[in-house]
């Protein structure tokens, strides 16, 4: 008797197995202490986040409400690691006592299966999941179907693979340096022929020249111009270390897009709040960390610590900086942030968004543009 409930449980957890991960692109989440229990996560997925698959016997409530307990704990662990607010979990028990009374908790559903016949008697298994009956019926029985589900599992495993090396594969940021070298170039050029605050004044950013007499390509220039060698120099380093990584993850068009993009955004905040001239590059720097921000938030699972002890606290650090030190253009930075953050979610992260993240992307982005232009310029100051 025990070894058919042994064989049974095995049965509906490989099948389980195979349904999320090969169709639902699920992960395993390898946990210390989690014995007779498998978990998996998507944290793309609109339902559940997190799908357990626990096999222990549960045989009472009191074992069932530790298990919850437990559950929660882990899943606030969880959280805390990929900066998730909202995660919703399925408990999917396959061995539960006559003496444990079945119930959930929040943001925990839990379902009881016996076999895969059960799944029909859970509604909230059919919204989220209506193709799971179809998908975990398979012709092969035995062996065979031991050897097809775990094939097909490590086929997924290897493509996933492939794609996480493809993204982080590192590649030559030749963008970052053409970058690096115009601004150089505009600085030296400037000072070797003695025309550097002349330059200045005809191509840094100011809204009233913008907004009298029209000069909109000071909403670009601005942005390649400094005021001295240290600020050319400290704004070149940075763009080197941020830039470097974001052209190799995103790709030299995305990349060079992101640049702009959040150079424009962040000109157009900071001739809306600030009535001073401003240059320098470090409004669309700001616009890469905010993409690095968005990106690394996709890809959470790889470079969740790097955001928590690197880059959120650099960012932070330069936003207060900014706030403390006089003639720093503040507005700047936090329009560039935004700004590479709105133009990431509509290029999308490879990989990662869909098409109708993208779509709502763009939208946001346009908006969000739309609106900067009109309070910048179009709005009596």
């Amino acid at each position: 008797m025990q070894e058919e409930t042994m064989e049974r449980k095995n049965l509906i957890t490989i099948k389980l197995l195979h349904y999320f991960i090969t169709e639902k692109n699920y992960n395993p989440v390898l946990l210390q202490g989690a014995e007779d229990e498998i978990w998996l996560e998507n944290l793309a997925s609109d339902n559940y986040k997190i799908v357990r698959i626990v096999s222990n016997y549960i045989h009472n409530n009191e074992q069932l409400d530790f298990d919850i307990f437990k559950t929660k704990r882990i899943v606030q662990r969880i959280k805390k690691k990929t900066f998730s607010f909202n995660m919703n979990v399925l408990s999917i028990y396959t061995d539960l006592g006559d003496n444990a009374s079945l119930r959930n908790a929040k943001n925990i559903d839990c379902i009881s299966l016996f076999d895969e016949t059960s799944l029909k008697d859970y509604d909230i298994v059919q919204s989220a999941f209506p193709d799971i009956d179809n998908k975990i019926k398979f012709s092969e029985e035995g062996l065979q179907l031991f050897i097809k589900i775990t094939n097909d599992i490590n086929q997924k495993n290897k493509k996933d693979q492939e794609k996480a090396e493809e993204v982080f594969k590192p590649k030559k940021p030749y963008v970052t340096y053409t970058l690096i070298a115009i601004n150089l170039f505009i600085f030296m050029f400037g000072i070797i022929t003695n025309t550097h605050e002349e330059i200045l004044d005809t191509f840094c950013l100011y809204g009233p020249y913008i907004r009298k007499y029209n000069e909109y390509y000071r909403l670009f220039t601005g942005m390649f111009l400094h005021a001295d060698i240290m600020h050319v120099l400290l704004n070149c380093y940075t763009l080197y270390i941020i830039g470097s990584q974001l052209e190799s993850f995103m790709g030299k068009v995305k990349y060079t897009i992101i640049y702009l993009i959040s150079g424009i955004f962040a000109s157009l905040l900071s001739i809306t709040l600030s009535s001073y001239a401003s240059v320098g590059a470090s409004g669309a720097i700001f616009g890469l960390m905010g993409s690095l921000l968005y990106f690394g938030y996709h890809y959470r699972v790889f470079l969740g610590n790097v955001l928590k002890s690197q880059l959120i606290p650099l960012i932070l650090f330069n936003l207060l900086y900014g706030f403390i030190v006089p003639g720093i253009d503040n507005f700047a930075h936090i329009g560039g942030l935004i700004g590479g953050v709105l133009i990431t979610y509509a290029l999308g992260v490879k990989y990662k968004s869909s098409k109708f993240e993208m779509t709502n992307g763009w939208i946001v982005t346009i908006l969000s543009l739309s609106f900067l232009v009109y309070t910048a310029i179009l709005l009596p100051h």
